[in-house]
Parts: C-alpha cells; sequence; structure tokens
C-alpha cells in the first residue's frame, strides 16, 4: 500500500466506504424515559411544548452556532455523547437512532418555535436538516461567546441539494474533536453501557471544543473581512485550539469531486490571502491574518505561514492516489523548503498536509494518517505540523552550546584557580624567614614586623620570630608594660614615652627603667646622656676603652676644667674698645 493510499484509507478497486459511518451502540438497557431531562408540568407546557431543557437547547445553539447546518444526530454526537450509549435495547438502527436523539429533537422543535431555528431540507440519506436564524445566530454568539459579526450566515438552502459537503465537513470536526461522554451521566445505567462509554473516555483524545472551530469563512485576498473581494478563498473549516498545540490550522474538505488543478488555485488563493499585509491599529503593517487570528511567531523554529489541512471524502469520481501526487508538483513552491544540515528549514512557506476521513474518523488526530507534503511518512498532526527535525537539531545544538559554555566556565575556574595559587606560592616565597631558627613567620608575625609608610620599622627586631625574641628576653612581660608611662602622658621627669623599650645597639640587651629613663629626651631638648643607644654597661665599657686609649679619662677631663679658674673679667675704663670684650 502506498503512503497515499493510507491517507484515503482504501485500495483502489477494493469497493468504496460508506459515506458516513456511525458508530453502533452497545447492547444494554435503558430504564428510564426516552426523552431524557423533559421538564414535566402540572399543566400545559407553555414555554416550551416539547419539554426541552435548557441544556439541550444550549446544545443545539452551540452546534448549529458552529457548523450553521448540521442533522439531529451529529448535535447529539457533539453535544451530548453519553447518549450514543444508551436505547441499544430498540430493535432496530433508527429506532435506537430515534430515541438517542429525542431530547435533541424535542429541543429544536420549542426553538423552532421561538423563531430560532428552523428546517433546512435533508440529507441524500433522509436525515433533516437543521439550521438557525438570524435570532438564532444572536443567541448563538452568546453561546459561542463570539462577536455577531463573525456567525456568519444562516446557511438556509443548504439542504437543497443534499447537503453532502456540509455532512463531510461535520464529520470532520466530529473526527478531530472525538467528543468523549460525561459518565457521571451514565451512573445510573447498565454496567455494559458504562464500560463502553469508559472504553470511548480511555480511547486517544481530540482537539479543542466546538467553539473551537469556525465554518465558511473568508480569507479575503482584496477587500475587507465583512466585504471580501474576488481573488480571495473560503475555508470550510478554521480551528483554532492553542491549549491543545494548534494554534492555527486552515481545513479544506473536498468529496473527490475536484481535480488537482482545482485544489491548486484554491491553495494559490490561500496564500495571496496568508501573504497580504494591512496596517493595524498601530499604524505598522502586518499579514491580515493576525489582525483576527494569534498564532506564534515561529512553529518548530520556522518562521512559517498558518498550516492548510486537505481532508479526502471518497464519494466523487475522482481517485485521490492520483490527484495528491499532482498537487504536490502543482504546489511544490508553496510547501519546499530549504535542505539544511540533518533538516529543513520551511521559514516563508505554507505546511500543507493532507488525511482520509476514514482514517481520521477511525484514528483521530494523535493517529498517524497525517501526509505533510514533502514527506514520505505518515504521522500524527502535531508532528506534521511541526518539524522534528529542525527542534532535534535545535536540541542538540543547545546542548553543545550547554556544554561549550560549562567547559568554558570550567577553563576559567581552573584558570582563576591557578592564578590564586600562583599568586599564593609567590607570596610564600616572599615570607620572611627568621634569623635565629629559620622558620618562617606567621602572617600575624610578617604584618608585625613590616616597615611603616616612611621606612621605619614597626619592630625592633624584625628579622626574629616571637619565639627567639621570647628566648632572647626581648619580650616585655604585660606586668612591666603596665609600670611604664603611657605613651602620650607625661612622666616624672617629664619626658615620652617611646613605642617599644629600646635595645642596646651594641649588645642587643633591652634597656633597664634606669637606662631608659637616663636616655630618654625630655621636652625639645636632646638626651643628657652621652651615648643613648648603649645601655649602661656597653657605656661604662666605652669609657673604660677610652681611658686606656688616651691614659686621661674623660670625665676626669671634666673635673679638671671644673676646677680652674674661670678668667678674670676685664674692668670698665678702658680704651673704647673694652666695651666689646665683655
Amino acid at each position: 500500500m502506498s503512503v497515499v493510499e493510507e491517507i484515503i484509507g482504501f485500495r483502489e478497486g477494493a469497493g468504496r466506504p460508506p459515506r458516513l459511518a456511525r458508530p453502533a451502540a452497545p447492547v444494554g438497557r435503558r430504564p428510564v424515559a426516552d426523552n431524557e431531562g423533559a421538564e414535566l408540568m402540572a399543566g400545559k407546557r407553555i414555554t416550551n411544548p416539547a419539554g426541552s431543557t435548557n441544556s439541550y437547547r444550549g446544545d443545539v445553539l452551540r452546534v448549529l452556532g458552529a457548523l450553521k447546518v448540521a442533522t439531529t444526530d451529529q448535535i447529539q454526537r457533539i453535544g451530548a455523547p453519553h447518549l450514543t450509549f444508551r436505547h441499544a435495547d430498540k430493535p432496530t438502527p433508527s429506532r435506537q437512532k430515534q430515541a438517542r436523539t429525542a431530547s435533541h429533537t424535542g429541543a429544536l422543535s420549542d426553538m423552532r418555535k421561538h423563531g430560532l431555528s428552523e428546517n433546512g431540507g435533508s440529507t441524500e440519506t433522509g436525515d433533516a436538516l437543521r439550521n438557525l436564524t438570524l435570532k438564532g445566530l444572536q443567541a448563538a454568539s452568546y453561546e459561542l461567546n463570539r462577536p455577531v459579526t463573525e456567525m456568519g450566515s444562516t446557511a438556509r438552502g443548504a439542504g437543497s441539494s443534499g447537503a453532502s459537503h456540509p455532512m463531510a465537513v461535520n464529520e470532520t470536526v466530529i473526527a478531530l474533536l472525538r467528543p468523549k461522554p460525561n459518565m457521571a451521566r451514565l451512573a445510573d445505567d447498565p454496567a455494559e453501557v458504562r464500560e463502553a462509554a469508559q472504553a470511548t473516555v480511555d480511547g486517544p483524545d481530540g482537539i479543542g471544543t466546538i467553539a473551537s472551530f469556525w465554518t465558511e469563512v473568508p480569507l479575503p485576498a482584496t477587500g475587507t473581512w465583512n466585504t471580501p473581494g474576488k481573488g480571495g478563498a473560503q475555508a470550510d473549516l478554521v480551528l483554532t485550539a492553542p491549549q491543545d498545540g494548534v494554534p492555527l490550522l486552515f481545513i479544506e474538505v473536498d468529496n473527490c469531486h475536484e481535480t488537482a488543478e482545482e485544489l491548486a488555485a484554491k491553495l494559490e488563493k490561500y496564500a495571496r490571502f496568508l501573504w497580504r499585509k494591512v496596517k493595524d491599529t498601530d499604524g505598522r503593517e502586518r499579514p491580515m491574518w493576525r489582525t483576527r487570528w494569534s498564532a506564534p511567531a515561529t512553529v518548530s523554529g520556522d518562521a512559517t505561514y498558518p498550516p492548510v489541512l486537505l481532508v479526502f471524502n471518497r464519494i466523487g469520481e475522482r481517485n485521490p492516489n492520483r490527484t495528491i501526487p499532482r498537487l504536490m508538483e502543482l504546489t511544490r513552491h508553496l510547501w519546499q523548503g530549504q535542505r539544511r544540515k540533518g533538516f529543513h528549514d520551511y521559514d516563508g512557506c505554507i505546511p500543507i498536509i493532507a488525511t482520509g476521513l476514514k482514517n481520521l474518523s477511525q484514528q483521530g488526530p494523535t493517529g498517524p494518517v497525517f501526509l505533510r507534503f514533502g514527506r514520505d511518512h505518515m504521522e500524527p498532526l502535531r508532528e506534521a505540523l511541526g518539524n522534528p527535525r529542525r527542534e532535534a537539531a535545535d536540541a542538540r545544538a543547545r546542548e553543545e552550546a550547554a556544554r561549550a559554555q560549562k567547559e568554558h566556565q570550567a577553563k576559567v575556574q581552573r584558570a582563576a584557580q591557578e592564578q590564586a595559587a600562583k599568586k599564593v606560592a609567590e607570596r610564600e616565597a616572599r615570607r620572611p624567614v627568621c634569623a635565629g631558627c629559620g622558620a618562617k613567620f606567621t602572617d600575624e608575625r610578617w604584618k608585625a614586623a613590616q616597615a611603616t609608610d616612611w621606612g621605619t620599622p614597626k619592630d625592633s627586631h624584625p628579622h626574629l620570630c616571637d619565639g627567639c625574641k621570647e628566648k632572647a628576653g626581648l619580650v616585655v612581660s604585660p606586668a612591666a608594660d603596665t609600670q611604664e608611662p603611657v605613651r602620650g602622658e607625661a612622666g616624672p621627669d617629664d619626658f615620652w614615652s617611646a613605642p617599644e623599650r629600646p635595645v642596646c645597639t651594641e649588645c642587643g640587651a633591652a634597656f633597664t627603667d634606669e637606662r631608659w629613663k637616663a636616655t630618654k629626651s625630655v621636652g625639645w631638648t636632646a638626651s643628657p646622656a652621652k651615648r643613648p643607644s648603649l645601655c649602661g654597661d656597653c657605656d661604662q665599657r666605652f669609657e673604660a676603652d677610652l681611658d686606656r686609649a688616651w691614659g686621661v679619662s674623660p670625665r676626669q677631663e671634666e673635673r679638671d676644667q671644673e676646677q680652674e679658674p674661670a678668667v678674670p673679667e676685664q674692668k670698665a675704663g678702658g680704651t673704647w674698645l673694652s666695651r666689646f670684650r665683655r
């Protein structure tokens, strides 16, 4: 079986499928009245003689407001799908159908009395067609939450020729919706009825709700929305279900009466409309379709136009197996993308997808029954709308970028760690070593031994560690420190204390308190000691060395000078120069 044969769902020569297949209701009994929900009144039904309820009248308004024309059977299958599984005990299918549609038939009867609906002829199978009046369309606009201007026409006269195309459009909507029965409304039904309904509930989901569909929507290539000009198209269906991954989809239903050339001309009209730009409310030009519908700017990474779905219903004389390949060639310039590495780029293209109504009714939108032009395999609808290969390529590119970013960050981190380690090594290489024991200074000792801004060491012995200073007795005990005058305060002899106890430059011993006090300068005068940098012992040894070297002690010389008589003072009265000799 070829791909095109899979789309339509049958092989040529195997016989045509029934036009509108109906699911058979399961066997079971319904122990309640056929006209479910009828409002029985004590007297005559004045407002709604058929006994319809608001719920069923609302179903009629919503379905006919969206589809414009439908049979009672289609209204029931969309609005109240749980009724499909009841009344299986009736002897014939026609009796079963009459029983399950009785509630909506009564609602249509009451609405016809109020001027909301009317009969619109019959189908080729004899089913009565129903449509809304202008008053009914206005009432339906409230049910669908749509502007009255977007409700379309009343579809009056659609059943004059059997309405084969509107019926195919309605069956396409039911196939895409796949309405699920409300199990709460089947709580009192037999077990076999609930089991059959539960099987439908557990089956594949559909897309959107009845309010997600528009029928007979004009797509003006010229003119306006309300008064379209010539050259435009009219979409059989427009689906907007962003909550289900289908933001905007144009649907064209073909009963196989049109040739490939006629379908290609229709797709060209779609392209003219999609390419048309108008000024929006902000004064900027935008595609006209964006002024009415919203859709993402990109789909699967491609800046594409909204897709078009072709649904083929094999009741005409044309063979879709021959029409689709010819249609692909005629519209290649609209859908063909550009080959890239591992995927196709569909920027600026119109995705065109084909399927058969029979396969769509059987498997729904989640089944692999859709062929996108340019591909050679069947896909579910969401995959056919998108670009899985590009999505996979983009995912790989994102992973590669994330991996490269991670590697770059790791490289930067390693470089920072190496730089930090290098700085630590350089700092350790500059760390001072104790001249006494050879141990490296601690951070605290290194900081204390560093010179000030004026180049003066803060510590008296910056080349020794704390341990060696303590062993050499160069560390002042706290008790002795408390006996020293506080820096900045005057001592007993009015001298200012130094930051630290001085040390003898000869022997390295710390000054005693008496020697320290004797060598201190007082106020702005110099120290009275001749050698304030030497301790008392070294000062005495220096004196002794001088006595031995010169034979006369400097101190003895000072005493002799003190004992010499003073020079007598010149008396006044001499020459005039004597005044200046004093």
